[in-house]
């Protein structure tokens, strides 16, 4: 017969003997048998201390979960497993603790200006156990300054701080400082032991050296594409504006950009135009400027003119035009003549004109120049003449018989034309003629038509009277018909025109043929 063997249970702590774990991270140990169908377990440390975890127990194996692993977690963890009442079997582990969890944190304090002393301060975070930390402050590959903590036997995580003091050259601009911390535990199995972090050594200064570039140039075609940029140094990089001196001298803002393109230029995209670089570290502004003028024909030709376009005849009239574009346009003033044809009289953006004479009166042309075009306005100006050189015929006189037809006839030289109006005086009343052509005709006149005629000519500028003395005596020998006394009115006032007299063979049928007639009815007794 043979023996029965009975296979003893088994147990095993995973992972085994020792681990390795980084302080705020999460440990799971694990406690595991075999050939025991129903084991139960229990944790404690070796110095029965406090767990500082959760154990969490299953038909075969327990576990322990330090989550997050911190400082009360470096002991020696025990599993103890029984097997029914007789069977027992324990294990421990060994759980070593370190903490380096990032990089260090390089500070330059104050910032940075060449030549002046600075402090490089490296900090390394929640490091354990700090007594084996090791820290080296280079300037590229030359090491600055070396520190350590072997002294240091604190039992926690702590932030340690390194600080260094030096003079900067001009030429230590731009190079890189670098805090090395090292964390060489030799018994511990866990990377990284080494962790750096990097900065350039830069000098806060400028804005300085601003300038503008402009493409393809300062003065443009009208329609050609322009690039203005604005060029400077500064650390940090300066914020950069563009603004625009206006023709009321007022400012406008553009943008906020160190390209200002325009892509057609227009003529009133001509002005002064201002870079703004401003370093808000350093609290320093510059300004850089540049003028732009875009190159076109004449544009906006105005005339002004003082005192009016319709001028008295002795006044002095000043007329001035001017016309934008690039280069400047050449001003010069013609005058147009009944020909048609104009007249060159000054090259000048003024014209003056003293003691105006009627003669200068017409269409005054300026016509701006220059080699990409030209552009002509006109105005037309009036001179302004009180009726004078007055001429009045009586026909066929001043005396006549009853029954005969008397024309009066006027002429003068005014503008604008004069109107004209004829009065009869009497001791009791006074008979107005008006018109509008100057010429009047009594036709067979009676004695009552006798008496002192005032002819009354004015314009707008001024006035002038005639007067006429008429005389009807005795009858004529006629008695074919009668003829009724009807006044007509016409006289020619255009300026400059020669009236010339016309007399009218006055038909005693009192038909006559190209003249303005009033019947009796007109005649405004007042």
């Amino acid at each position: 017969i043979l023996p029965i063997v009975v296979k003893a249970f088994e147990m095993e702590i995973i992972p085994a003997n020792r681990i390795v774990a980084q302080i705020g991270e999460t440990l799971i140990l694990t406690c595991n048998t075999t050939d025991c169908a129903s084991p139960s377990f229990s944790w404690r440390t070796q110095m029965d201390n406090p767990l500082g975890g959760t154990v969490n127990n299953h038909r075969t194996y327990s576990t322990l979960t330090m989550n997050p692993v911190s400082i009360v977690n470096s002991h020696d963890y025990l599993c103890t497993v029984f097997c029914g009442e007789k069977e027992k079997k324990e294990k421990s582990i060994k759980v070593e603790l370190y903490s380096f969890p990032s990089d260090p944190i390089i500070e330059i304090s104050p910032s940075l200006v060449a030549g002046e002393a600075v402090t490089v301060i490296c900090k390394i975070p929640d490091v354990y156990p700090s007594d084996h930390l090791e820290v080296l402050l280079k300037k590229e590959e030359h090491v600055l300054h070396t520190a350590n903590f072997y002294d240091d036997d604190r039992a926690n995580i702590e932030t340690k701080t390194v600080k260094y003091s030096f003079n900067p050259t001009a030429e230590d601009i731009g190079k890189e400082i670098t805090c090395v911390a090292k964390l060489p535990i030799a018994s511990m199995d866990f990377e990284p032991k080494e962790r750096a972090t990097s900065q350039k050594l830069n000098a806060n200064f400028g804005p300085q050296n601003t300038i503008i570039t402009v493409s393809p140039g300062n003065s443009p075609m009208k329609g050609d594409p322009l690039k203005l940029i604005c060029v400077t140094e500064g650390n940090p990089p300066p914020q950069i504006v563009w603004r625009k001196h206006l023709a009321d001298e007022s400012i406008q803002h553009l943008i906020e950009n160190n390209v200002l393109s325009i892509p057609h230029a227009h003529f009133t995209d001509s002005g002064l135009y201002i870079c703004e670089v401003i370093n808000p570290v350093t609290n320093k502004t510059e300004t850089a400027t540049v003028d732009i003028v875009i190159q076109d024909g004449p544009k906006n030709t105005m005339i002004s003119v003082i005192p009016a376009t319709a001028v008295k005849e002795g006044e002095t009239v000043t007329m001035k035009c001017t016309s934008s574009g690039n280069p400047a346009p050449v001003i010069s003033w013609k005058k147009k003549k009944a020909t048609g044809e104009s007249e060159k009289i000054i090259k000048d953006e003024t014209l003056t004109i003293q003691n105006i004479k009627s003669q200068d009166l017409g269409l005054y042309e300026c016509e701006a120049y220059n080699r990409f075009g030209k552009e002509k306005k006109a105005v037309k100006l009036l001179v302004q003449v009180p009726p004078q050189n007055i001429t009045v015929l009586v026909y066929p006189s001043k005396n006549v018989k009853e029954g005969e037809n008397v024309t009066i006839m006027c002429s003068t030289y005014s503008n604008p034309p004069s109107e004209m109006v004829l009065k009869k005086v009497h001791q009791e009343k006074e008979i107005i003629l008006p018109s509008v052509n100057g010429t009047f005709i009594l036709y067979n006149v009676t004695k009552n038509d006798t008496g002192r005629y005032l002819l009354h000519v004015f314009n707008e500028v001024g006035n002038n009277i005639k007067e006429i003395e008429i005389a009807v005596v005795g009858r004529l020998e006629k008695t074919d018909q009668m003829i009724p006394l009807v006044i007509a009115f016409s006289c020619v006032t255009a300026i400059a025109v020669p009236v010339v007299a016309i007399l009218i063979y006055v038909s005693r049928k009192a038909k006559i043929n190209g003249s303005y007639s009033l019947v009796k009815a007109l005649r405004l007794k007042v």
